[in-house]
C-alpha cells in the first residue's frame, strides 16, 4: 500500500496508475488520520502540487510518521522555484531528514537544491545536464536520492548515477506524468529496500510503458488513457528487453 499525500490535479491518476502496476493506493489528508494511515502503508509520497496550510501540516506530521517507523518518504516539488511557499516547503522537508527519494524535474531539483531555477510555473525550464552537478550535490549532502526527469533521466546517490532513456516525448503532453512517475517510485519504494534501485526501476518501467502506449501515435487525450493500460501491459520480458538503463 502506498499513502499519498497529493495534489488535487492528479489525484485520481496516479491512485489508477499505481492500482494498474499491481500496487494499492490511498489518499488520506487529514491531520486526524495522516499518521495512523501511514503506519498501514508501505511507501508515502509527497506532491505540493496544491499547497495549502493545513496540507502542509499533514505532510509533516505523515513524513515524521513514516521516517520514525522506517518507511521510504518520495517526495515531488511540484513547481519549487515559482513561489516561495512551494520552495520553502520543499526545502524543509529535506533539511529535516524525512525524505527518500527527491523526484522532480530539473528546475524543481535546483530550487530544492538551494540554487535559482529558471521554472514556467510547474514545468522546467533548465536542462538536466545544467542541473547535473546539484543533484549531486544535494544527494551528497542531504543523504538523499535524487530522481530527475527529462528526456534521459538520471537518477543518483550522490556518488553513483544511473541514466534511464526509455520513454516518449509525448509524455510530456500528458498533465500529471511527472506526478505519476512519483508515485510509482513509492510504489517501487514500498518492496525495494535499496532506494536506488527503487527509483532507477520505476522510471524505467514508467518509460517502458510510455514507448508503448504511443506505439500507435495517439493524440494525447487517447494517449493519457493507454499510459494506464500500457503499466498493466508491462512485464518482466518486456523490461528485460526494452530497458535502457546505464
Amino acid at each position: 500500500m502506498v499513502h499519498h499525500l497529493t495534489n488535487w490535479v492528479t489525484i485520481y491518476d496516479c491512485a489508477q496508475v499505481v492500482k494498474s502496476l499491481g500496487a494499492s493506493p490511498v489518499m488520506a489528508h487529514a491531520l486526524e488520520e495522516v499518521e495512523e494511515m501511514t503506519g498501514l502503508a508501505g511507501a508515502l509520497v509527497i506532491n505540493i502540487g496544491t499547497l495549502s496550510p493545513a496540507w502542509i501540516e499533514a505532510m509533516f506530521l505523515a513524513a515524521r510518521a513514516a521516517r520514525k517507523a522506517g518507511k521510504p518518504v518520495v517526495l515531488d516539488p511540484v513547481g519549487a522555484g515559482a513561489t516561495r511557499l512551494r520552495t520553502d516547503t520543499s526545502r524543509r522537508l529535506v533539511e529535516e531528514g524525512l525524505i527518500t527519494v527527491v523526484r522532480g524535474n530539473p528546475s524543481e531539483i535546483l530550487a530544492v537544491s538551494g540554487q535559482a531555477s529558471r521554472t514556467r510555473g510547474v514545468d522546467a525550464a533548465d536542462a538536466i545536464r545544467d542541473v547535473q552537478a546539484a543533484a549531486l550535490a544535494l544527494a551528497r549532502s542531504k543523504g538523499v536520492i535524487v530522481s530527475m526527469t527529462g528526456p534521459e533521466d538520471l537518477v543518483t546517490d550522490g556518488i553513483g548515477s544511473r541514466s534511464i532513456r526509455n520513454g516518449h516525448p509525448l509524455m510530456a503532453r500528458v498533465t500529471g506524468s511527472g506526478c505519476v512517475a512519483s508515485a510509482l517510485t513509492g510504489a517501487f519504494c514500498a518492496v525495494e529496500p535499496d532506494p536506488l534501485k527503487a527509483a532507477t526501476a520505476a522510471l524505467a518501467v514508467w518509460g517502458i510503458a510510455g514507448e508503448w502506449a504511443a506505439r500507435n501515435n495517439p493524440r494525447p487525450g487517447t494517449y493519457q488513457t493507454l499510459l494506464v493500460d500500457a503499466l498493466d501491459e508491462v512485464n518482466a520480458a518486456m523490461i528485460r528487453e526494452r530497458a535502457r538503463v546505464g
